[in-house]
């Protein structure tokens, strides 16, 4: 399967991972978010920043296993973590900014939203990180190993328990701190942000507003074409380089050609330095796949080291080598020198390994396998991807064969929304940033104009995946500031017009005694 986030503790460095190839049908289908595998965890830094910069406590809160039964069930500790070190506190109102977990541990996104941390002291705000459930530590039946053992134990694990989750935890913590008065700012990225803009409209009582960067809310059922995400990614290579999207496009072909000779595995096998023989040329296919996806999530205008260390513009750089490449290189020792770039770009790792998740069970792959499900195709004519149409039967049947369960490709919508949608938040919804830089292939699937005066679209041409979520740099460019500003301007508005509302009843109730 190709990748998703899912992070893990910090261990011993043991050699860059980025690809599970359990279905060659689902590794197509379950097109993932940015993710870690933990083998290369331990040699990213944190984008550029010292770990201990942000400081926290990380607590427990004790949450229900299921929000919408009472039947006797476990309870499970899922993890948060805390800072307080600019709170104005509960008499004066001061802002709680809650980031919501995504789909790994919640440490990494808490050391990875630098944007949250900068503008803190601006608002006196306190900052909670709670932990997405099934993810990191926060895992039900007392570890992963009972949590994910089947579909029975793994039921639980639905956007709407998590949103519920995210509402009990910080009613409870309002009352614990006497600040029920003090509003909610919600904030997330990718699948966060989905979460965000979701709880807004789901628990309007209890956020005032949301930041949703790169939140591909419409990616569902026929709400955008199928092929958008493939065809962004192809873009973003091709306005580099018509030569170097032509070479990648051809390359699939050269592939399945060198893998039916004599020894052709071996020889894929030794040319993209495998720590092991190839069993099938899809799984080369689906490694360089995923690397391509996810250079154009975080082709970022600076180095960073959110995914991989990168440079700065990294799909320049490979298609840079892809084109510089001797007159006589084959197609795939120029796809070689380009891949690099991104598996590489260090020049530490000797070989590359295939499988990074050995039990084959994972929590975004039980999402996508029952309402998480996101069509995706790829087009012969835009598409530097071989041509793929979405099959549903065949992605229900591996579900199938994975996990014992059929997915609900209509609950999303059903639950959440998402169809004519600037009809219906028009006329239910307020409060909602939705930020996307066209560069990010889940761009297609997000909102990208203005529904309203309060659910805004606030699109960079230049941007990629929830840039805007990453801390400033001096080397940030003009319109990345200026998009951060515009954010920072409308959560202002949010609290100050929460704040004067508040202030006139208490004045109304005080006349009134």
């Amino acid at each position: 399967m190709a990748n998703h986030l899912r992070l893990l503790l910090i261990i011993t460095f043991v050699s860059v991972i980025v690809l599970c190839t359990s279905s060659s049908v689902l590794s197509k289908r379950l097109r993932r978010f940015p993710r870690y595998t933990f083998q290369n965890r331990a040699r990213i830094q944190q984008f550029g920043r010292d770990r201990n910069e942000y400081r926290y406590e990380t607590k427990y809160f004790t949450q229900q296993l299921d929000h919408f039964s009472f039947a006797d069930l476990p309870k499970f500790s899922q993890r948060y973590l805390i800072n307080s070190d600019h709170w104005l506190g509960a008499s004066a109102l001061g802002p709680i900014f809650l980031y919501c977990g995504n789909e790994g541990d919640i440490d990494w996104f808490a050391t990875n939203s630098g944007f949250i941390w900068d503008i803190a002291p601006k608002f006196g705000a306190l900052l909670v990180f709670p932990e997405h459930r099934y993810y990191g530590e926060s895992m039900p039946y007392g570890s992963m190993k009972e949590a994910y053992k089947n579909a029975t134990t793994l039921a639980y694990l639905t956007t709407e328990q998590a949103l519920a989750d995210f509402a009990v935890f910080v009613t409870d913590l309002k009352r614990n701190l006497s600040a029920e008065a003090c509003p909610v700012v919600l904030f997330g990225g990718s699948y966060g942000g989905m979460l965000a803009a979701w709880m807004r409209l789901k628990y309007p009582h209890i956020a005032i507003g949301a930041l949703a960067s790169s939140a591909p809310i419409l990616q569902f059922e026929d709400i955008v074409p199928t092929e958008t995400f493939y065809d962004i990614v192809s873009n973003d290579f091709k306005r580099e380089s018509t030569s170097c999207f032509n070479t990648i496009k051809n390359s699939w072909d050269a592939i399945v050609a060198e893998g039916k000779k004599e020894n052709g595995l071996m020889q894929l096998t030794e040319t993209f330095r495998f720590c092991r023989l190839l069993n099938s040329t899809d799984d080369l296919s689906d490694w360089l796949d995923s690397a391509y996806s996810y250079l154009a999530m975080v082709d970022y205008p600076y180095s960073a080291d959110f995914m991989m260390p990168l440079p700065g513009h990294p799909i320049k750089e490979v298609c840079r080598k892809i084109d510089s490449a001797p007159s006589d290189a084959s197609i795939l020792d120029r796809i070689y020198a380009g891949i690099s770039v991104y598996y590489n770009y260090t020049g530490d790792v000797d070989c590359f390994k295939l499988d990074d998740d050995p039990h084959g069970l994972d929590g975004w792959d039980w999402q996508a396998c029952t309402e998480m499900v996101m069509p995706m195709s790829s087009s012969q004519e835009n598409s530097m991807f071989p041509a793929d149409d979405f099959n549903y039967s065949s992605y229900k049947e591996e579900c199938w064969n994975t996990f014992r369960v059929n997915p609900r490709p209509r609950w999303v919508t059903t639950e959440l929304g998402g169809h004519d949608i600037e009809t219906t938040l028009k006329s239910f919804g307020s409060n909602i940033i939705f930020s996307n830089g066209l560069l990010d292939p889940w761009s297609g699937g997000s909102v990208l104009k203005n529904l309203s005066d309060t659910i805004v679209a606030l699109v960079t041409k230049e941007g990629a995946h929830h840039l805007d979520l990453r801390p400033s740099t001096p080397e940030d460019p003009k319109w990345l500031v200026e998009q951060r500003e515009a954010e920072i301007r409308l959560i202002q508005g949010w609290i100050e017009t929460y704040r004067l509302e508040k202030e006139a009843k208490f004045s109304q109730l005080k006349r009134s005694w």
